[in-house]
């Protein structure tokens, strides 16, 4: 049975942590855009690429972002953290 106090638990709860943010960013990011923009008449939709500018901005570029975001958050702020258990490391020396 692992140690509560183990420090792979709290960098594990510190990387949940943050990716719960970048989903609720995603969303509100997605909700903004996509209701936002989309709430008046089809007809005075603009477009961008020939994709009506709510769709664009929320799917589309919403996606671009996230991606970026996700790349950015792993490779600043993740660090690898072993799984074996240091005391099986101890017992076979």
């Amino acid at each position: 049975m692992q140690d509560k106090k183990d420090y792979r638990n709290k960098i594990a709860n510190r990387e949940a942590l943050i990716g719960v943010g970048l989903v609720i960013f995603n969303f509100i990011w997605w909700y903004a855009f996509a209701y936002g923009l989309g709430s008046k008449d089809p007809e005075e939709y603009g477009e961008v690429f020939g994709l009506p500018d709510w769709f664009f901005y929320s799917c589309v570029l919403g996606f671009i972002v996230m991606v970026i975001l996700v790349f950015l958050v792993v490779k600043l702020f993740f660090v690898e953290v072993p799984f074996d258990d240091e005391e099986e490391g101890k017992d076979q020396s």
